[in-house]
């Protein structure tokens, strides 16, 4: 009797591809933090500002900045897109579920700054975290509920096969 026959290989298992696919995309996700976090501490150590409509917009660019160093990473290592075809497109694409998933990003980050930090800090003594600690953890939580859009937006839309 042959068992080898009745295995299937490792790559065809659908269930192993995407987890696979999604450990490689938290990997990305993490060096798109680092971006991330590095350009919106610079412009706030820089700029002072740290809440409200001036945040925004530093975390819009170094959103921004974080999502163009993606799109290559995820492309070429995460999705294995080797194909030259449509390229204009699929970066339209890619800017298209980024953009989405930058609004997600900003707006959770910004209500974390602007309207929780206080509260929080009341209610659990938090006194220690600074305005500038606040600053990441704002982007830390904007950048958890983002990753699930992202994900799903990258590999269903813009990399499917």
């Amino acid at each position: 009797m042959e068992m080898e026959n009745s295995i299937p290989a490792p790559t065809s298992n659908p269930t192993k591809k995407f987890i696979e696919q999604f450990a490689k995309f938290v990997l990305v996700g993490i060096m798109n933090t680092a971006v991330d976090l590095i350009i919106l501490n610079i412009e706030t150590v820089l700029s002072g500002v740290r809440e409200g409509s001036g945040y925004a917009i530093q975390k819009g660019i170094s959103f921004l900045a974080a999502v163009t160093f993606s799109y290559f990473i995820n492309k070429y290592w995460t999705f294995q897109d080797q194909s030259k075809e449509n390229e204009g497109k699929k970066f339209s694409q890619f800017f298209f579920v980024s953009a989405i998933g930058m609004i997600i990003n900003v707006s959770v980050a910004t209500v974390v700054v602007t309207y929780l930090k206080t509260p929080i800090n009341d209610v659990l003594n938090l006194s220690i975290l600074t305005d500038q600690l606040w600053v990441s953890l704002g982007a830390l939580c904007g950048t958890a509920i983002g990753l699930f859009w992202n994900f799903i937006g990258y590999k269903f839309w813009v990399f499917k096969k």
